[in-house]
């Protein structure tokens, strides 16, 4: 039984691996310098971290996200301003990283351009990122066209910073919108991602196109559990999952 035919009038997109694939790129910008805040706490790795193992645990998290994870697990303190500093100091690493780099996900600018010439739906960025970065990225491959202002930081635009799974942000950027969850869809890669905007209420498309093959059926699981309505493999699906959506079957 498909639910109530519903408006969708916006687009919320997760930007790291969903509009560009930048989650690589960040997270071998980002290794060496928690390998240094190891090093400077004590902290006894068994092996230093690399972009790769930071990736597969961390996907979706910003890097004050990962840096409390890391603080509870190893048990080692850091202070606000402390935290504050590594934080900057990590943006400009990956911002440097993403600007030699960054290249977008396979389809979606095509997918963007449609969206834009129809011009029936509002379109947003929701990200974990700092905005710094996360704008460094849109511009990068000529995207920030299509969003404007409507470019939103869980790690910047909010009162007290936080990161996915958290759906603070979420919440933040539809009431800045001034739109309710019905009327949203959002597309997130990553298991914290998508509970992020589940947790806000919107129905979660899972994109799984920059996974690997192997990595790409975990994940299509992965997202499933953490509340995604529909998998998305290529972004050539978007058109017809988005008339299911507004239709109600699913």
């Amino acid at each position: 039984m498909g639910s109530t035919k519903q408006k969708i009038t916006t687009i919320l997109f997760d930007c790291d691996n969903t509009l560009v694939l930048s989650e690589v790129l960040a997270f071998e910008g980002c290794a060496d310098l928690i390998n240094e805040i190891a090093k400077t706490k004590n902290v006894p790795l068994a092996e230093p971290f690399t972009g790769d193992t930071l990736l597969v645990e961390f996907v979706g998290q910003n890097f004050r996200g990962m840096m409390k994870s890391l603080q509870q697990r190893y048990g080692f303190d850091m202070s606000a301003a402390e935290l504050d500093d590594y934080v900057r100091r990590e943006e400009d690493v990956v911002i440097a990283k993403l600007k030699e780099k960054l290249q977008p996900c396979v389809g979606v600018d095509e997918v963007l351009v449609k969206l834009e010439k129809e011009d029936e739906y509002r379109l947003a960025v929701v990200s974990s990122s700092a905005l710094r970065r996360v704008k460094a990225s849109v511009e990068k491959v000529g995207q920030d066209k299509y969003f404007g202002e409507r470019v939103y930081s869980a790690a910047t635009s909010l009162e007290k910073p936080t990161s996915k799974p958290d759906p603070a942000i979420y919440l933040h950027a539809m009431k800045d919108l001034g739109v309710q969850a019905e009327e949203c869809v959002a597309v997130e890669d990553s298991k914290s991602g998508t509970l992020s905007g589940t947790r806000a209420g919107i129905k979660v498309i899972g994109y799984v196109g920059p996974y690997g093959e192997e990595e790409r059926e975990k994940m299509e699981g992965v997202l499933k559990e953490a509340g995604a309505v529909v998998i998305m493999r290529d972004w050539k699906e978007f058109e017809g999952i988005m008339a299911k959506i507004q239709d109600g079957s699913i």
